[in-house]
């Protein structure tokens, strides 16, 4: 038992000798990569339906407002990664507690971000398709739909927000 406890302990300890300017560079990532996997999910699911409902109907381009708002998704994780990345500095040897923090609190918001832009990529996604699918069928209902995926967008603009109010205070000096 004791064997087990003091790997324990030894993995514990190299865990707390990592560079908490590494947390915060997979925090940038992580903001960045989740947000354009979510966008590129959200675009799959609705260009998919797109093309099925262009068989039925014109196309027209008040379609590709889903999309935009699916890339809007991608473009909230790059002004967070632009935001974290602003944040980074040179860390001391060995790391202060407030770089420590710091690193920390820039990787939590980083996946903040992103996966609230994944959960708003893939829900403005489901919206989009829906809304193509209903426009085909009874044109009144975009109007009405685009309202969903306007409210689907705003949770990508509320994980920047929150992402933004975590990271306000900190700084690696």
């Amino acid at each position: 038992m004791s064997l087990i406890y003091y790997n324990f302990l030894d993995f514990t300890k190299s865990f707390l000798e990592i560079n908490p300017g590494y947390f915060a560079m997979f925090g940038t990532f992580f903001s960045v990569a989740v947000s354009v996997l979510g966008a590129a999910w959200g675009i799959l699911l609705t260009a998919s339906s797109l093309m099925g409902s262009s068989i039925r109907t014109t196309f027209r381009s008040k379609h590709l407002i889903s999309i935009l708002f699916c890339e809007a998704t991608a473009i909230y994780g790059v002004i967070a990664g632009f935001i974290f990345f602003e944040k980074l500095k040179e860390t001391d040897f060995p790391p202060t507690p407030d770089q420590y923090k710091a690193g920390y609190m820039i990787f939590g918001a980083g996946l903040a971000v992103g996966f609230c832009n994944l959960g708003s990529g893939v829900s403005v996604g489901v919206a989009g398709s829906g809304a193509a699918l209903a426009d085909a069928q009874l044109s009144s209902l975009f109007v009405k739909m685009l309202i969903v995926e306007i409210f689907a967008s705003a949770l990508g603009l509320f994980g920047l927000i929150v992402g933004v109010i975590q990271t306000v205070s900190v700084s690696f000096e």
